[in-house]
This record gives C-alpha cells, structure tokens and sequence, in this order.
C-alpha cells in the first residue's frame, strides 16, 4: 500500500474541462443517425467525406521511399534548411530583400501551433512590451493562441473584429485599438483565412491597418495556416504578410503550417519565420531561437519536412501542388456557393439577425464561416438533426458536400424558423 503522502501527491491537481472541438469530434463518432454532419472539424475532407491524402504528396512520398540515401539521423535543432529556406521564400515571396539581405531567422517547428508557442516564448524573453507582457488577440481568435501565450507567461487581451450585428469585420473598432494600444505593443494577425469568422481585411484596409502599425511601432505576429488553402493563389494569400514585411518600419515574425495546404496534419510540419531590421540582429535572433529550440523538442521531425521540401523545390511537384491546392480550394468556394443558393434561392430561409440575406458565406474565405446562428439555434442543429458544430456558429466547410447540403440547408432553414 502507498503512504499516505504518496496517496495524496496529486489530490490538488483539478480536472481539466475536455477540448470542445475534440469532444464534438467524439460525439459525431458516437452518433450511429444516418444523416449526421460533422462541421465542427478543421480539416479538408473531399466530396465523399473522406481525408484526402494530396497526388502531389503521394508522388513525392513514392520519390522519397526510393531513395536509398535518405537515413534517420537528427535533423539540426532549426530543421531541415532546405525547407526552412523554401518555406520562407513560399510566404516572403522568391525575391523577398529580407530573404536576400539575411534578415530573416526561419525555424522548423511543430506545425503552426509549434510556430505559434516557440514565437511567443521568444517574445516572452526577450521583447521589449511597453508595459506588462500582453499581446492583442483577435475577439474572437482560433482557440489555441490563448492558451500558447498564456503557457509563455504572456497575457493575451482582446481587440475588437468580428461585429456579430452586421456579420462582418469591425473594422472601426480594429483600428480604433490599433490606436489606442500603448506605442509598440504586440497584435497577433491572422495572414488570410480568419479562423473561427472567415472574415479578412480587404487590401486597402490591410494598408491602413500597416500605416498604423508603422505610426505606433506595433509588433505584428502574423498566424498563416491557411496560405493558397483559402483562395487557392499561394501569392494572393500572402499578400498581408509580403505588404507589412516590404515596409521595413514594422516588426515581423511569421507562423506558417502545412497542415492544411499539403494535407500533413499528423506529420505536424511548420515554420517560425523572424524578421530583423539588419543581418547583425538576426544572427543574434537565430542564436537564441536555436537555444530555445533545443531545450523544448531538440530536432524536429524529418518525414514531413522532406515532403514539402520536394513539393517546394521539385517543378513537376510544385505544379501538381499547385493543382492540388486549387482543388480543396475551390471545393470549399463550391460548397459556399451551394450553401447559399439553398438558404437564399431555394428555401428563402430568414437570415439570422445583423444580416440582410445570407451573402455573408461568400463573402468570408478559406475552411471556416460563421453562420450567425445563435447559441440554442446551434445546440438545435446537434441535438435534433445531428450536425455537430461548435455553439458560436462556425461551421467547416470542408464538412459540407453536394450529398449533405441540402440537409445542412433544411437543418439551418427549420432552427432559424423555430428559434
């Protein structure tokens, strides 16, 4: 038997609450009704509801099997440098002068949530915060960032930009905080894609929210999960990113994930992208990310990194992943199109309150939207039609297929009605 000291060692450690989109993820197994939906999942799936593995990565996968010289040694503690410098040409653009002048400190890192927690660690020893340790989240954001600053000892505050009244940007109240935030604080930006709303900034507002940045000395910690996945243009997708990095009067570092775009969710490929203002600054930047590095995971894994090496580096393989990014793209823009015909054209379903018709889910981009479906109007859809999604209204549209969406319409249709 254990002493009594023993038997208590962990008697304060409390139960921490289940992840809520794992949790959905649990029930929708569960639910054995014909009909159920899964839209609370972040990750493609294709017309028949299925993971897609990418042709592209299939063919680079049947490259890399074959070749003999590849070993199972460790990668250095920054990764595998073809793909760290790849990578960083893919979101800067292939003539980016920070790349050029070498300004820029590119990290392997454990997908984007890696990039997210080993950016904030660094910020945490050694950013210069006007005040307290605090950076400005997006209200609301992808529900991980809170937790990964938090963990590095910085306090995550929220600034205004979804307006639930008119389902659309707040852009006002955005760049009202932009303002009034204390000269040089940190703001993390989601490059494209906005994760839970779907909603970005247009180009000309990403201007003015740059020229604010610049006239306040504000950091910007960019989040870039979803770069070509959203319009299916790998250039376009990063214009936010390549706009605020040629100003060179704003600090920049970049979190990037090929968890989506190349379909490697499992095999957890990512970057951290820094920019300094000169080579000096960012010898001394990569010298300490390397430390920081080294003391969390060592060396990062090289199965993945390899893949999207080749996708990257190899012309037939870029052309193909090319395609392939289209073809998710431009699945999830069909289904947009196919949602809204149903909800507005062909059930003439009232739209939820803030919004004149249902136009808001082709207006907002990439994996996710917000309906505007409220909360018991959400509880509804679970309970009574079986299609899982989260309580704020976001739905994946990679959930969504030319099978089921006529039912998710009928299912948004009857809770708009009856609630």
């Amino acid at each position: 038997m254990p002493s009594a000291d023993v038997a208590h060692v962990w008697e304060a450690v409390p139960q921490a609450p289940a992840d809520p989109i794992f949790q959905l993820t649990a029930s929708f197994r569960a639910d054995s009704f014909p009909q159920k939906v899964n839209l609370g999942v972040g990750a493609y799936r294709d017309d028949n509801g299925k993971p897609w593995v990418l042709p592209s990565i299939k063919a680079a996968k049947k490259v890399l099997l074959e070749d003999e010289s590849i070993d199972h040694e460790y990668l250095s503690i920054t990764g595998l440098n073809d793909f760290t410098l790849s990578a960083a040409k893919l979101i800067l653009g292939k003539d980016s002068k920070a790349i050029l002048e070498g300004r820029v400190s590119s990290v392997q890192t454990i997908s984007g949530t890696g990039a997210n927690h080993l950016g904030a660690v660094f910020l945490s020893k050694f950013y210069r915060f006007p005040a307290k340790k605090e950076i400005y989240l997006s209200n609301p954001t992808w529900a991980n960032h809170k937790a990964i600053f938090n963990l590095a000892g910085i306090n995550p505050t929220d600034y205004p930009y979804y307006n639930p009244q008119t389902i659309a940007l707040d852009f006002e109240g955005f760049t009202g905080s932009l303002q009034s935030a204390p000269n040089g604080s940190a703001f993390l930006l989601h490059a494209c894609a906005h994760n839970p709303t779907g909603v970005d900034p247009t180009k000309e507002q990403w201007s003015k929210i740059a020229d604010i940045f610049g006239q306040k000395g504000h950091f910007a910690f960019f989040d870039c999960a979803y770069q070509g996945f959203a319009s299916g243009d790998l250039d376009g997708d990063a214009w936010a990113v390549r706009h605020f990095v040629e100003r060179r009067d704003i600090p920049v570092l970049v979190c990037q994930s090929f968890a989506k775009n190349a379909g490697l969710y499992g095999e957890r490929i990512g970057a951290l992208h820094v920019v300094s203002p000169t080579k000096e600054q960012n010898a001394a930047v990569f010298s300490q990310l390397s430390v920081i590095q080294r003391g969390e995971i060592s060396n990062p894994p090289a199965f993945g990194a390899r893949l999207v090496t080749m996708l990257l580096t190899d012309e037939r393989l870029w052309k193909q992943w090319q395609e392939d990014v289209k073809t998710m793209s431009y699945r999830i823009i069909d289904m947009r199109k196919a949602l809204y015909a149903a909800l507005n054209d062909k059930l003439h379903t009232p739209p939820p309150k803030g919004a004149k018709d249902w136009s808001h889910i082709l207006k907002q981009i990439g994996m996710f939207t917000f309906t505007g479906l409220n909360p018991a109007q959400c509880k509804k859809m679970v309970e009574t039609h079986h299609i899982y999604m989260t309580g704020n209204g976001r739905i994946s549209m990679a959930g969504i297929s030319s099978k089921n969406v006529e039912y998710v319409a009928k299912s948004i249709d009857d809770v708009i009605r009856t609630l």
